[in-house]
């Protein structure tokens, strides 16, 4: 069993948004996701998806979006990112996912969850450039901060039932604002992923291993659309 990741897959199958137009990288990228994942990915293996999964603002317009995941091989785990406008709480993305046989799916959310070779923790985070209001970055920060304690506090329960097994956190933002590297170091954190970054904002990304803990950028276009073996 290996563990793969990819985020920000951006599918539009039920809405009118085509990527192409952020530039001739996103040409066909639904093609390019189906092909790399089918030759890199088995069933058995883990896929986590950081969030930005598709542009559907219901869930009834993220349906076809969903049936592409649910169809591709592995167990895949998925987080909300800032564009998942579909995402109202957990309990209706599972109850939905359940009436329409999306069995593959996993939804990480204020929680932890423990597969065959790993424990997967994570929030979503938040931005530098999300909002103009230094008083509402501070109070998203600070509640980003809180669900990231509390997913690893779930995570350190499970791995003291597990103790042989890594906890990876998942995020959308980069976690290099307000206290999330110092979280997840308090908790003996060693790998980290995330997303979000496109285009111009690779600029900004940071990978390896920084303060102990390694980073790695999932962003599919920024990994050319292949997965991410963790």
């Amino acid at each position: 069993m290996a563990i793969f990741a990819i985020s920000d897959l951006h599918l539009s199958f039920g809405t009118d948004k085509p990527m192409n137009v952020f530039g001739q990288v996103w040409e066909n990228y639904e093609d390019k996701i189906k092909i790399n994942w089918k030759s890199s990915v088995n069933e058995n293996d883990i896929v986590i998806l950081p969030g930005d999964l598709s542009w559907g603002i219901t869930l009834k317009e993220a349906k076809k979006d969903f049936e592409f995941i649910n169809n591709l091989p592995g167990k895949k785990i998925i987080l909300k990112g800032n564009h998942d406008y579909y995402f109202s709480t957990k309990t209706k993305v599972e109850k939905y996912f359940k009436e329409n046989g999306f069995d593959t799916i996993l939804v990480l959310h204020n929680d932890a969850i423990e597969t065959n070779e790993c424990i997967v923790a994570g929030t979503r985070g938040w931005g530098k450039t999300e909002s103009s209001d230094k008083a509402l970055d501070k109070k998203i920060i600070l509640r980003e901060e809180n669900r990231l304690i509390l997913s690893l506090e779930k995570a350190k329960k499970i791995q003291e039932k597990s103790p042989d097994k890594q906890i990876i956190v998942a995020m959308h933002f980069p976690p290099f604002i307000g206290n999330f590297q110092k979280i997840m170091k308090d908790y003996d954190i060693k790998k980290c992923i995330y997303g979000h970054l496109h285009g111009y904002g690779h600029f900004m990304v940071k990978e390896g291993i920084i303060d102990g803990i390694e980073y790695k950028m999932v962003s599919c276009d920024y990994t050319k659309f292949n997965m991410v073996k963790l």
